[in-house]
């Protein structure tokens, strides 16, 4: 069974749509990276995944059970700007999932439970550098250990599926480098599945086990807000290395749009030697590492 199905999807917002049409099955830990141009819709995929908007038709379910009509603590997110609480130390952020999760009445544990969290802390301070630091205030911290706090304090909670809003996009290229390895180490040890929306093509294709692209197939000139994207690429990458996006011939996709667009007005595009990895396209239901490298819009068709 897929942990994460979503079935005909569409959201509209005052009648235009955004989404339509989206159907996706994924696996209990796959990490999927969701790319696209701005305004495709990838950030309102994410909430729909969370239960923070309804869609306005289709279903989603995980683990073959529908989503709950709102957040509940087997979905994490972490947001590009921090989420944590500003007036707790870094130490009292991440001991706060363990104290809800074990005390719903008081929010606080005692005695033995109180000291196993707090080594559990104590670990996962050491693991993600942030030991030093463990008695500041986030106002205190780099944007860079912010991050570290916003996704240690998410993978605590232990989520069936853990979700990144451009968790990376405000970060400097070495504290990114620095926190990609420390993303990938969690996810490899949890095995959790997760879904990523980024600009960064490249970043998607270092991270992630498999890359949707998101991208209008119909447009109207008259009106371009006529019609909403959908999955226009979904790449499976057989091979968890780092290897550098694929060469596009930029094939022209239904109603004009093209490869190049989906990905973002100038994103890069490797001019190297081809990835030693393989990408297969896949239909929602196709199993992983089958499929065609056709578009799925040449295969699903504009209605």
């Amino acid at each position: 069974m897929s942990a994460v199905t979503v079935e005909n999807l569409f959201m509209e917002y005052d009648g235009n749509p955004v989404l339509e049409r989206v159907n996706l099955a994924v696996a209990h830990g796959t990490f999927t990276a969701i790319v696209g141009a701005s305004g495709c819709g990838k950030s309102t995929f994410l909430r729909l995944l969370l239960s923070q908007e309804r869609p306005t038709r289709g279903a989603i379910r995980i683990d073959g059970e529908p989503v709950a009509a709102e957040p509940t603590p087997d979905r994490g997110i972490v947001f590009q700007r921090y989420s944590v609480f500003p007036h707790l130390t870094v130490t009292e952020n991440l001991m706060l999932p363990a104290e809800l999760a074990g005390s719903r009445l008081f929010g606080r544990l005692f005695l033995g439970s109180r000291r196993r969290a707090r080594e559990g802390v104590t670990n996962t301070l050491q693991r993600i550098g942030l030991w030093a630091a463990r008695d500041r205030y986030p106002a205190q911290l780099s944007g860079g250990m912010q991050q570290r706090l916003a996704i240690a304090q998410a993978l605590l909670m232990k989520p069936k599926v853990l979700l990144l809003d451009e968790p990376f996009g405000a970060l400097d290229p070495g504290i990114r480098a620095d926190m990609h390895a420390i993303l990938l180490e969690l996810w490899r040890e949890e095995n959790m599945t997760v879904f990523m929306v980024t600009h960064d093509i490249g970043e998607a294709f270092k991270l992630a086990t498999r890359v949707l692209v998101f991208d209008k197939v119909r447009h109207d000139p008259d009106f371009p807000e006529a019609y909403g994207s959908t999955i226009t690429y979904d790449l499976a990458l057989t091979r968890k290395d780092a290897a550098p996006p694929p060469r596009l011939l930029n094939p022209p996709l239904e109603g004009g749009s093209k490869a190049q667009s989906a990905f973002g007005e100038g994103a890069a595009v490797a001019d190297g030697p081809p990835p030693s990895r393989t990408l297969l396209a896949q239909s929602p239901t196709s199993p992983r590492g089958g499929g065609s490298m056709e578009p799925r819009s040449s295969r699903q068709g504009a209605h």
